[in-house]
C-alpha cells in the first residue's frame, strides 16, 4: 500500500521534529523530571507538528525507559502502543463535536490504563466543539483522574473558552523557516533516491509557506511529474506563469510602459492563467526585485537559478525603489478586492494601468515616481532636446514606443531671448489629463521698453509667472523643474516674487539648491532679483482653536489657560 510522504516520514521521536525546539525542550524536561501535567493545549498553524508531537509525548510518558525524553521503542509498553492500544485515544473534534461524545469520554476516562502508566486523550481541532461539549469537557479538566492526560490541538485558539484555556498548559507552535524545510526535503529526496535541483527544493519549500506537511504534499506532486525534480517542473506543477514573461511584465510596469504592459498581461492571461495566480506571481516577482535591489546577499536569499537571478537583478537595477513599493501596495489591495468583485480580470487590469500611469494618479507617491522617471530619462537621454512631456503625451502610442533609436534628431534650438516678445502661450499641468489653463498677459509692443528695464510696477505677477514658465519650456534640461513649477500661485510682495504651492513634496523639491539656482537665473532674465517659495498649509477648520470657540460661545465667563 502506497503511503503519502507526510505519513511515511512522520517523526517518531523528538529528535526528528523539524524546529519547534522550545516545545520539545519543555516536554522533555517534564518527562525527565516526572512532572507531567494533566492538560496541554497545542496551538499553531497547520502542518507544523502538533499531532506528531502529541503522539510522541503520549508514548514517551508511558515508556519504561525513555531515552533523552523520547520513547525507546523497544520496551513492551512501546511495542504495545505502536500496534494500537486503548491507552492512547485520538478524537477528531470536527466530526465528534457534540455533548454526547464528551459525556462518553468523561465516563471512559475513569477506567485505568491497560498497559502503560497514563491514559492519553488527543483531541484534534478542539475549537470545533459546541458550547455544550465544552461544558461537558470542563468538569473533567477541573478534576481529572491521576492517570488521565489530555492533549488538545487547535489552529484557532481564540475560539476556545477562557475556562478551558485557564486549565491547560499552552504551547504555541511556530511556522517552520524555509531553510529547515529545505534540509528536511533534501533528506527525504535522498532517502527515496530522487535526483533533484537545489533551486527546485527551494521553490517547493517556499511554496510550503512554513508548513512541513504542505511542503511534502507539494513535493509528492512534483516528484510524480518527471524523472528529475527540476525548477521548471515545479513551476509547471504549481501553475505559475512563465518566469521570463512575469519579469518582462514587471519591468514594463515599473518603467511606466503602458503598451508593453497591456500586451504582456494579455498574453499571459490568454494562456489560461488565472487572474489570482498572475496577481500572486507579480507580487512574488516584485518581492524578488526588491530583495535584489536592497540586499547584498540577494542571490543566497532568493535561491534562483543563475540565469533567473541575473534576470531579476537586471530588472532591479533598472527599477526605482519608490516605484517597486507603490506597485506592491496597489497589487496587494487588488488581491484583497478580488474576492468582492464580479470581474477579477478588469480589477487586475485597472490596478496594472494605475501602476503604469503615475501621471494619472495625484497621490504624493505617484508624483515622486514620476519625477524619478523624468530624471532617469534625462540622464539616459531618452528625452530628446526640445521634447516636452506635453508633446510626448500628444504623440501617438506607436511613435512613443518605437524607441529613441528610430526618432529623428531634433533641430538645434536657439538660446531663449532675455525678453519674450509675445504673451506666454497656453500651457497645462501634467497632472491634469484634459483641462488646460490659459494665462492672460498684457500685450507687449515691440517699441515698449522691456520688463527687465522697466519698474516693477509695470509688470503683473501673472505676466511674470507666464514669462518664467515659457523660459522653462524652452529649456530642454529642466523638464523636472518645469513639472514642479507648473501649478504654483504667483504674487508680488514689494520687490519679492512669491511662488506658493499646497504640496509639501513640490515645496521641498523646489527648496533644493540646484532648483533654486536655476529658478533664480530664469527670473533674473525678466528683471526679478528676489523670489521666495512658500508652502500654503491647509487652514484650520472654521472656529479656530477650542479655546477660541469657548470664548466665543461664553463671552461672559473668564477663561484662563493653565
Amino acid at each position: 500500500m502506497h503511503l503519502s510522504l507526510y505519513r511515511k516520514f512522520r517523526p517518531d521521536s523528538f529528535e526528528k521534529i523539524v524546529r519547534q525546539e522550545h516545545i520539545v525542550r519543555v516536554l522533555k524536561n517534564q518527562i525527565e523530571g516526572g512532572s507531567v501535567g494533566h492538560a496541554y493545549l497545542f496551538c499553531g498553524p497547520r502542518g507544523t507538528g502538533k499531532t506528531s508531537v502529541a503522539r510522541i509525548f503520549a508514548r514517551a510518558i508511558n515508556c519504561e525507559s525513555p531515552k533523552d525524553g523520547s520513547p525507546c521503542g523497544k520496551c513492551p509498553t512501546c511495542l504495545a502502543l505502536q500496534k494500537g492500544n486503548l491507552d492512547i485515544s485520538e478524537i477528531d473534534a470536527a466530526s465528534n463535536n457534540g455533548v454526547n461524545e464528551m459525556r462518553d469520554l468523561r465516563e471512559k476516562v475513569q477506567y485505568p490504563p491497560v498497559t502503560g502508566k497514563y491514559k492519553v486523550y488527543i483531541v484534534d481541532e478542539v475549537h470545533m466543539l459546541t458550547d455544550s461539549a465544552f461544558n461537558a469537557l470542563l468538569k473533567t479538566l477541573e478534576e481529572p483522574p491521576a492517570h488521565a492526560v489530555f492533549i488538545l490541538a487547535t489552529t484557532e485558539p481564540h475560539k476556545i473558552p477562557a475556562t478551558i484555556l485557564s486549565r491547560c498548559m499552552r504551547l504555541d507552535f511556530k511556522l517552520i523557516p524555509e531553510e529547515d524545510l529545505e534540509r528536511h526535503l533534501e533528506t527525504v529526496l535522498q532517502e527515496i533516491g530522487k535526483p533533484y535541483e537545489k533551486e527546485a527544493v527551494s521553490a517547493i519549500a517556499r511554496a510550503g509557506a512554513g508548513s512541513d506537511r504542505d511542503m511534502l504534499s507539494i513535493a509528492e506532486m512534483c516528484i510524480a511529474y518527471g524523472d528529475k525534480l527540476t525548477y521548471e517542473n515545479v513551476n509547471a506543477v504549481l501553475g505559475a506563469a512563465d518566469f521570463s514573461e512575469t519579469c518582462d511584465l514587471c519591468e514594463a510596469l515599473l518603467g511606466a510602459d503602458m503598451p508593453s504592459m497591456l500586451e504582456r498581461a494579455e498574453t499571459i492571461l490568454a494562456e489560461g492563467k488565472a487572474v489570482a495566480v498572475l496577481l500572486r506571481d507579480l507580487l512574488e516577482m516584485l518581492n524578488r526585485i526588491a530583495i535584489a535591489k536592497t540586499c547584498r546577499n540577494a542571490e543566497k536569499l532568493l535561491s534562483l537559478p543563475q540565469h533567473a537571478f541575473l534576470r531579476v537583478k537586471q530588472a532591479a537595477e533598472a527599477a526605482d525603489g519608490r516605484a517597486i513599493l507603490r506597485a506592491t501596495e496597489i497589487l496587494s489591495v487588488a488581491e484583497t478586492d478580488l474576492r468582492l468583485v464580479s470581474s477579477p480580470r478588469i480589477r487586475l487590469e485597472t490596478a496594472l494601468m494605475r501602476i503604469a500611469m503615475p501621471a494619472a494618479d495625484g497621490s504624493p507617491d505617484a508624483l515622486r515616481v514620476r519625477l524619478d522617471l523624468l530624471e532617469k530619462k534625462l540622464k539616459e537621454g531618452s528625452i530628446s532636446a526640445g521634447e516636452t512631456p506635453e508633446k510626448r503625451e500628444k504623440a501617438p502610442i506607436e511613435q512613443r514606443s518605437a524607441g529613441s533609436e528610430k526618432a529623428e534628431p531634433s533641430a538645434p534650438q536657439e538660446d531663449a531671448p532675455p525678453i519674450p516678445e509675445e504673451p506666454p502661450e497656453e500651457f497645462f499641468s501634467p497632472f491634469e489629463s484634459a483641462e488646460k489653463k490659459e494665462i492672460s498677459a498684457p500685450e507687449v509692443k515691440k517699441n515698449d521698453p522691456s520688463p527687465s528695464a522697466s519698474p516693477r510696477g509695470q509688470m503683473t505677477a501673472e505676466y511674470a509667472y507666464g514669462m518664467f514658465i515659457k523660459l522653462l519650456r524652452k529649456s530642454a534640461q529642466n523638464i523636472v523643474l518645469r513639472v514642479l513649477c507648473s501649478e504654483l500661485s504667483a504674487a508680488f510682495e514689494g520687490d519679492t516674487f512669491v511662488l506658493t504651492t499646497e504640496s509639501p513634496t513640490v515645496f521641498h523639491s523646489l527648496e533644493r539648491a540646484e532648483h533654486r539656482e536655476t529658478m533664480g537665473s530664469f527670473l533674473a532674465q525678466i528683471g526679478i532679483e528676489k523670489f521666495e517659495v512658500r508652502l500654503n498649509a491647509p487652514k484650520p477648520p472654521d472656529g479656530g482653536s477650542p479655546v477660541d470657540e469657548l470664548r466665543r460661545d461664553f463671552p461672559d465667563y473668564p477663561i484662563e489657560i493653565k
